[in-house]
């Protein structure tokens, strides 16, 4: 059953014992502009409302805790620890040009088997509720952190989880965060219902869309989720969403060495979004390098550069638009779920 939103139940808790309407935009006011944590702090409230929301509500706004952060330069890993002694990650990665990028969790674990993926390998404990969704980005924003950009490619498929939706809703609400829908990002699998939904609801959050290989057979064997929906039902259903929305889609392409980096591939990709809506000219490919230190179900060599360039040049030239990621938190071990993995295999030991 979905939960409601702990924003939600405090209004509802104000209006059940009849505090004035304005109360509640006096604790949104503490939370996102004075960014505060905790409700015996919010001194703009009589003491007696301020202890029977620390009863009903507990004493921290906040309902995730901060396990364990890794820091690279421009990247920072933190493991949280949820209800039933599970453990979610969140990466902050900062740009040169001075804005922030989150990118976030929406299950503990997935349940998809991806072959590529450190997530897959731990399996699906649970899906994450909406507040300790957007927790995770209150968590960075209390501490100061300017939210530029959120993405929903963290632990999980945000579209297995209904929860996801109250949590756009939150992150896009001009009396909690009011985040522009546009700085948000979803990336799927190819869940054929949570794009058509989004479609319908959120045209204008960014969309990502995990491809990886262009061949359909092999598409099934790297991510089992092809034999449910395949990769050319999904193709149409982006077509539509385009359609609609008039938005750009992005293609993530993660390069596995000797796997799905051949031009051959390139070729495929290419005659794949040709085939398009508009000849594919609102497909946007993101080439990401493979981690080669992600604990995953198959390995994967070092990535060959010179494949990479020329599987981008492939794309270039014939017209795809193409961007090679820079690559953020190698060092840090910052593909999702690694984090989890490390903490774990520690604290077993």
């Amino acid at each position: 059953m979905q939960q409601k939103n702990k924003y939600i139940r405090i209004q509802e808790f104000l209006k059940q014992n009849k505090f004035p309407n304005f109360r509640m935009k006096q604790i949104t006011n503490a939370i996102f502009q004075g960014r505060t944590n905790n409700f015996n702090e919010i001194t703009v409230l009589p003491k007696s409302l301020r202890d029977m929301l620390i009863k009903e509500f507990g004493e921290s706004i906040i309902n995730i805790t901060p396990l364990k952060a890794q820091h690279s330069e421009q990247v920072t890993k933190v493991l949280f620890g949820i209800s039933g002694d599970e453990k979610i990650e969140t990466v902050n990665m900062k740009y040169k040009a001075g804005w922030e990028s989150f990118c976030i969790s929406s299950q503990c674990g997935c349940n998809f088997g991806c072959k590529f993926c450190a997530t897959g390998d731990i399996g699906l404990k649970r899906n994450l509720t909406s507040d300790e969704i957007t927790d995770q980005i209150l968590y960075f924003h209390l501490k100061g952190h300017s939210i530029d950009s959120i993405s929903f490619m963290g632990m999980g498929e945000a579209f297995a989880n209904v929860q996801v939706f109250d949590a756009l809703n939150v992150l896009t609400n001009p009396e909690l965060f009011a985040l522009s829908p546009r700085r948000l990002s979803i990336s799927t699998i190819g869940i054929i219902p949570g794009i058509k939904k989004m479609t319908q609801n959120y045209p204008q959050v960014n969309l990502t869309f995990s491809l990886h290989s262009p061949f359909n057979e092999q598409r099934s064997k790297l991510m089992p989720i092809n034999e449910r929906y395949p990769l050319l039902d999904v193709m149409d259903t982006l077509d539509e969403h385009i359609r609609v929305t008039s938005r750009k889609v992005y293609i993530a392409y993660i390069m596995l060495p000797g796997v799905n980096d051949s031009i051959e591939h390139a070729k495929e990709v290419v005659n794949l979004l040709r085939d398009r809506y508009k000849r594919g000219k609102l497909f946007h490919v993101n080439i990401i390098r493979y981690n080669p230190t992600v604990s995953s179900p198959m390995r994967f060599e070092e990535v060959n550069e010179n494949h990479v360039l020329n599987f981008y040049k492939e794309l270039k030239s014939a017209g795809i638009n193409v961007t090679i990621r820079s690559q953020f938190g190698i060092d840090i071990d910052a593909a999702c779920g690694q984090l989890y993995g490390n903490y774990q295999n520690n604290n077993n030991q």
